[in-house]
Order: C-alpha cells, then sequence, then structure tokens
C-alpha cells in the first residue's frame, strides 16, 4: 500500500497566524490530545534554521517519510517526503510498513522494532500498577513451553532478561547460555513481554495501550496490529506497533518529561525509568531496558560482538534512543530538551552519525 502523495512540508516556523509563536519556557510544553500543536521558530530556540533545513533535507535524500523535531514539546521542525521505494531500496518490506495516512498529513507505519521501547514502559507501568515483578519468571504469564528450551532452562528466565537481551535463548527460541549471562539482540523473545503484559492485566494489547499510554498523551494514530499472515508467518514478532512521526514524538515527550504528560504520572514509577534509560547490564553498556543508550564506551552488536566507543558518535553522550528496522527512530537528548522522530524506508550507511553530525552543526553553542 502506497501512502497518497503528499507534498514536502517544511512547516511550521511560525509562519501561520493560528499558531502562537511562543517563547520558549523553561517547563516543556504538551500538545493538547485534540487540535493545534504549537510550534517554536529554530532562532527562538538558539538553533541555526539554515543548518537544521539542511539535517532535515538530508533526511529526505536518505528515503526518509517524515521527520519531526521538537524542542521544549513544541515543533521546531517537520517535514514530509514520499519514501523511496525503488529496486535495491527494500521497496516491498517498507511497502508491507506502511499503514495509511495521518491526519496531519504523515503516513502511518510499523515502526518495526521502536516498538520495544513502547514495551519496555507497559511493563513499568504495570509493575507500578501491581501486576507483576520484574524478577518473575516469563513462564508465571506465559505457562510453560513458550521457549524450545528445557523446563529447568525455560524456568530460569525473568522478565527483566527479556527486558535487558539476556533471556539465554537464540532468535529461534532453543537454548544458547543461561539466563544473564549472554547478552544477544533476540526480538523473538523480547516479543513476550507485551504477551506477558497482556496475560497479567487480563487485557488485549492494544486495550491496555490505549487506556494506560496512547489515549492518555494523544497518540490516536498508533495500535498493534497483526504483521502479514499472523502467527510464525509474521516473522520473529507477529505483532507489529503502528503510528506516525507525529505519534512517536508524544511519545518522546513523555519520556523527556520523566514519564509526566502536563504534570500527570503516565509512567509513575520513576525509578523504574531511569533504570529503563541506563545501563541494564554489563554484557551490553549501552542498553538498558530496550532502550539503546548513547555515550558509553562500547556497544554490544547482533550476538554480542562489542565495538568500542559510543553507539552515536556524532551525538551528545545523554541521547536514548528508540530504534528500528528501516532507520525508524525516536531520539530523546535531555540536554538539548529534544525530540527527534524519523520515519521511512532505510537510511543506508551509518545514517544515525551523519544525520547527527548536521543536527550538532545547527544546535545552540555552547
Amino acid at each position: 500500500m502506497h501512502p497518497a502523495p503528499l507534498s514536502c512540508l517544511a512547516i511550521l516556523f511560525a509562519a501561520s497566524s493560528i499558531l502562537r509563536a511562543a517563547e520558549p519556557e523553561s517547563a516543556p510544553y504538551f500538545p493538547p490530545t485534540e487540535g493545534v500543536w504549537e510550534t517554536v521558530a529554530p532562532a527562538q530556540a538558539g538553533w541555526d534554521a539554515e543548518k537544521l533545513a539542511a539535517a532535515l533535507a538530508f533526511a529526505g535524500r536518505r528515503r526518509s517519510s517524515g521527520v519531526v523535531v521538537l524542542y521544549r514539546g513544541r515543533i521546531m521542525a517537520e517535514k514530509y517526503w514520499r519514501a523511496d521505494t525503488a529496486p535495491g531500496a527494500k521497496g516491498k518490506e517498507y511497502t508491507l510498513r506502511v499503514k495509511g495516512s495521518a491526519a496531519h498529513g504523515g503516513v502511518i507505519e510499523d515502526v518495526a522494532s521502536v516498538q520495544k521501547s513502547i514495551s519496555a514502559m507497559l511493563v513499568g507501568i504495570a509493575q507500578h500498577q501491581g501486576l507483576l515483578k520484574l524478577a518473575d519468571t516469563v513462564d508465571t504469564y506465559l505457562g510453560r513451553g513458550w521457549s524450545k528450551a528445557t523446563p529447568e532452562q525455560e524456568h530460569a528466565i525473568t522478565i527483566r532478561h527479556l527486558l535487558t537481551m539476556t533471556s539465554g535463548l537464540k532468535e529461534d527460541l532453543t537454548f544458547e547460555a543461561a539466563a544473564g549471562t549472554r547478552w544477544r539482540y533476540n526480538s523473538a523473545a523480547y516479543a513476550r513481554t507485551v504477551d506477558v503484559v497482556a496475560a497479567a492485566a487480563k487485557k488485549s494489547p492494544n486495550d491496555l495501550t490505549r487506556e494506560w499510554l496512547t489515549s492518555r498523551v494523544g497518540m490516536h494514530d498508533s495500535k498493534w496490529e497483526d504483521r502479514l499472515g499472523g502467527g510464525a508467518k509474521g516473522g520473529v514478532n507477529p505483532r507489529g506497533f503502528a503510528t506516525s512521526a507525529r505519534d512517536l514524538a508524544r511519545f518522546g515527550l513523555l519520556i523527556l518529561a520523566d514519564g509526566r504528560w502536563n504534570g500527570e504520572p503516565v509512567i509513575a514509577d520513576r525509578a523504574y525509568l531511569r533504570a529503563a534509560l541506563h545501563p541494564s547490564q554489563e554484557l551490553n553498556p549501552s542498553y538498558g531496558y530496550l532502550w539503546w543508550l548513547n555515550g558509553q564506551k562500547e556497544v554490544a552488536r547482533g550476538a554480542g560482538r562489542r565495538v568500542q566507543g559510543p553507539l552515536i558518535p556524532n551525538a551528545p553522550p545523554d541521547l536514548v534512543a528508540a530504534l528500528g528496522a528501516l532507520d525508524r527512530k525516536i531520539y530523546v537528548v535531555p540536554s538539548l530538551e529534544l525530540v527527534v522522530t524519523r520515519l521511512g524506508n532505510v537510511g543506508g550507511a551509518a545514517f544515525d552519525n551523519e544525520f547527527w553530525k548536521l543536527l550538532a552543526a545547527a544546535a545552540p553553542k555552547p
């Protein structure tokens, strides 16, 4: 399914008379769940407008379908394109992930592994409600046989192991190592977190996500959807989270605001949120609870292969990120009071680092 043709919108640098060009404030602004989202001009925020436009132009050349940049909650830049689906650009994979158009003009896409970071917050909310504990074994909620390990090996796997990618399972859910002793990026194992939360809450994934999260912050374009074919045919995770760049920006703003939305707690367990956004184990210091962390000395990839240096060298060290296939992104940077989201097709080699080189050039200088 192709999105409807979209004009390139370099929108909202305080140009519309109906939008208030508000002075930046120390406290973040929260857009209403319905209605107009306020904007701020880059110059008001201390950013270089031309260099910021160059960063967005780069994203457009790299097959983006949408980029949203928030400064203290207000839209500082927003632009949409028709993502490149030419041969060699993973066109079929991208087209299968397009789920429609959002009311504001962007596309709605299955955001791949960006949904991991959303799942982590649902676990935190469930724990705060007393529905589960991270130390609980997964089989407490899913029963025996959810993996292909022996009952004894499986019983050692806790919810925390799923959140930290240390289940000890391979991608086919067979046993590889004792839980907690090996880091492996494992979407098939992690995907059970949503099933665990649904079983603990006795609600469907969409019902609990809407009640606990999306309806509270105005994410009206967001929902879980079964992937093509369902079951094993849907891939390692048969359930995908479909959403828009603006909705992801709302979620990023919630994280930036320490789990509160306009003063109301949404992720009320702030200790959990802090733990999620800090190294969760020593096997991969650049990984929290299903969140990627910048500024660490090394990054583990795939089955645990270690690469020296931070996740995104050109980005601020306090950046945390939700990252998905085809270069879906949520970047949250507290030091810049910034949220950036990116949807679209695969961005090509070193997209994160090249994009952040351009963003850093546009950012206010100390």
